[in-house]
């Protein structure tokens, strides 16, 4: 363990004291334009098909929808980033063709991380090498809940290091942890070892996202970035659907850790449904995109 962990390794807030920072920072934006902020949300997502049924003329299709998203809303930015499997890279690859979207996958047995090291290296490898910009892996939860933190340490090192360039998004799966003091360690050992975004949850979970776990991990982000100087990012996944819902995650964001980090590059919304509840509210003449 680092003097830097050992240093932040707890929360030290009580669980009303989350409550009511929670409620504090998930109030609405005041004076600031609603359809702006859906607008700057959409930016933000990862659009998503992580499904045992996907194949491959269906990614394409996603894929492809995404990426001409521009001639049907030429006056909005596009997602940050398309989300699949890392057997669909390469014809995600070729689907996305000069859109500027982020090609993502999801690595490491997503979702249990439950395999070997050496078959988490592989896989990440071969997306890599097949054209993936980013890469989603999954904390190993088991081996981090067994308090067997070195592994946790070792395997998230050594798939930053096989990750090189690429953006690494480490899944703490919250809902499992299922307590402050255990999100917050989690949030800091993936940081500490070189996750450029800590993720809330794989969605294949019962208990996804929630606020709660949003508000520790900006805080432990904030922390961090007191001690050290290294801004990592958030990505809030699993169960955000609606517009309101993903305001409540922007205003966590924005109050925790501030306006540097309301950008694509620092916030991520992993979502499948939200694209279109998002276009809906701000575009209900046109039918449904995605």
């Amino acid at each position: 363990m680092t003097k830097l962990y050992q240093k932040l390794s707890k929360l030290n807030l009580s669980a009303e004291e989350i409550k009511k920072g929670v409620a504090a920072d998930s109030m609405s934006l005041g004076n600031i334009e609603r359809s702006e902020v859906l607008k700057s949300i959409f930016s933000f997502i990862d659009l998503t098909s992580l499904n045992s049924t996907d194949f491959t003329e269906q990614i394409k299709k996603f894929v492809g929808k995404a990426a001409d998203f521009k001639k049907s809303y030429p006056e909005m930015n596009n997602v940050a980033a398309v989300c699949v499997f890392p057997n669909f890279v390469q014809p995600a690859r070729e689907a996305l063709k000069k859109s500027g979207i982020k090609l993502a996958v999801v690595s490491g047995s997503f979702p249990t991380s439950q395999t070997f090291l050496e078959i988490k290296t592989a896989e990440t490898e071969i997306a890599l090498r097949n054209g993936a910009d980013e890469v989603d892996i999954v904390m190993p939860t088991g081996t981090f809940l067994s308090k067997n933190y070195d592994s946790v340490i070792e395997e998230i090192t050594t798939l930053r290091q096989v990750a090189g360039d690429a953006t690494l998004k480490v899944i703490l799966e919250t809902g499992v942890l299922n307590n402050p003091d255990l999100i917050y360690k989690a949030s800091v050992i993936a940081m500490d070892s070189g996750a450029d975004f800590i993720k809330t949850s794989t969605g294949k979970t019962p208990v996804s996202a929630t606020p709660e776990a949003a508000w520790v991990m900006c805080r432990a982000i904030k922390d961090y970035y007191n001690e050290t100087g290294i801004i990592v990012g958030f990505k809030a996944a699993g169960g955000i659907s609606t517009p309101d819902e993903a305001l409540v995650y922007y205003n966590i964001v924005a109050n925790v850790l501030g306006e540097k980090w309301l950008c694509k590059e620092r916030f991520r919304i992993g979502a499948s449904r939200l694209a279109n509840n998002l276009l809906k509210e701000l575009y209900p003449k046109k039918p449904a995109y995605f």
